[in-house]
């Protein structure tokens, strides 16, 4: 029988077709398997946050200022989208960290703040998506105690936020390594927690700032910026802050661009900097981080 060029598209097309579905389900069936994925959960000793005023008010600022939670969390920290990529990329959703219904369960103890903050997994052992604990993870004991001082203290909010979304190319990322949803994966569980640093406007104390605000986990490991992995490509992408973006820069006007989010010249940055919750920071934590980026090597832009 004599194949017509229609017959033969057809068949081609059913194939494609098959291809495809088959593809989407490998994909579907390995993003699952990883997200679904145990970790072992670590055995130091029980994590108890303080109640002290003192602490409290640390960790507000803490929370507010150098963690950032309400870009994410929403302004009232009953959860919110942060990134809506539609059906095809995914709806990326943040909890609802208060007391109120759609919230923390009411048995979530000290132990669930600090596997979820600093290790990245729940109670059960399951990783967290998009949960930045691999900045998290350098909290100091006592800075993160504060913080959860702090959120045990947020009044109740009651929101029952949507269920974060993963579409098929975020997973086919996911799968293929390309989108870091789970920093679980990334954390040495069994590491001993450090100490900060002695509060001050020093590169030392700018480096503990840095990585615990999530500078890393926006510009890269490198602070040279460019476009994050995995992302969707409308995403902004975050600006080099070594040397060779910000050399020019005086400590006015870093302090500038973190306080009224404005670069040298006035021009305005844009509000995915989050310079709404950095203009809440000490002068002597501005001015820490500045001395910590003067030290770090000088990399071209988008190398991360």
């Amino acid at each position: 029988m004599v194949r017509t060029p229609l017959r033969i598209a057809g068949i081609v097309l059913v194939f494609l077709v098959a291809a495809i579905v088959l593809a989407t389900a490998v994909v579907y069936a390995a993003s699952t398997v990883k997200l679904h994925h145990r970790y072992a959960l670590p055995t130091h000793s029980p994590f108890v946050a303080p109640t002290d005023p003192v602490a409290i008010a640390r960790g507000e600022h803490l929370v507010k200022a150098i963690g950032k939670c309400a870009k994410c969390h929403g302004s009232d920290l009953s959860g919110a989208v942060f990134i809506d990529g539609g059906q095809a990329f995914g709806v990326f959703v943040a909890p609802n960290l208060t007391r109120g219904a759609g919230g923390l369960p009411s048995d979530w103890t000290d132990a669930d703040y600090e596997l979820a903050l600093r290790h990245g997994i729940t109670r059960d052992g399951h990783g967290l998506v998009f949960m930045p604990s691999k900045e998290m993870s350098s909290f100091s004991d006592e800075d993160l105690g504060a913080l959860v001082a702090y959120l045990k203290h947020v009044p109740p909010v009651d929101h029952m936020p949507p269920a974060t979304h993963l579409g098929p190319i975020a997973r086919m990322l996911f799968v293929a390594g390309q989108l870091p949803l789970i920093d679980a994966d990334k954390i040495d569980q069994s590491a001993p927690h450090k100490p900060a640093p002695p509060p001050g406007p020093t590169a030392t104390y700018g480096a503990y700032i840095a990585n615990i605000g999530g500078c890393t986990g926006c510009h890269g490991p490198g602070l040279s910026g460019g476009h994050i992995p995995g992302t969707p490509a409308n995403f902004k992408s975050p600006a080099n802050l070594t040397p060779a973006g910000i050399g020019s820069w005086t400590s006015a006007d870093f302090m500038r661009a973190l306080r009224e989010g404005v670069r040298p010249g006035g021009v305005q940055i844009d509000t995915f900097m989050p310079w709404q919750y950095t203009r809440s920071m000490t002068d002597d934590e501005i001015n820490a981080v500045f001395a910590y980026l003067k030290t770090v090597p000088s990399r071209p832009f988008g190398q991360r």
